[in-house]
């Protein structure tokens, strides 16, 4: 089957940088969006930034002008950039892929990493 696979996460000061990564495998067709969500304690999960196979973007606003998602559509990953952290940007943070399986390829399927805390602290 298919499974996303992430990277990164941690501790890291305020003001400070960190580099999310995750990997798509398995049965895949094809890869629709990828994207990245976040949810904080005692909040929703919310969209933080998200790519089209094209390479289009789109950030929640809280983001904007400090984060950066970029894709590899050749090795079917995602990454994102983080700089400038604040404490509000400590959450765990999942990758997610709308992806069409080669087991099925009539629709595509959401598919979500594990999950990956980052924890903003000085």
């Amino acid at each position: 089957q298919v499974q996303l696979v992430e990277s990164g996460g941690g501790l890291v000061q305020p003001g400070g940088s960190m580099r999310l990564s995750c990997a798509a495998s398995g049965s895949i067709f094809r890869i629709n969006d990828m994207g990245w969500y976040r949810q904080a304690p005692g909040k929703q999960r919310e969209l933080v930034a998200a790519i089209t196979s094209g390479g289009s973007t789109n950030y929640a606003d809280t983001v904007k002008g400090r984060f950066t998602i970029s894709r590899d559509n050749a090795k079917n990953t995602v990454s994102l950039q983080m700089n400038s952290l604040e404490p509000e940007d400590t959450a765990v943070y999942y990758c997610h892929a709308e992806i069409v399986s080669a087991v099925d390829v009539t629709r595509p399927d959401d598919y979500w990493g594990q999950g990956t805390q980052v924890t903003l602290s000085s």
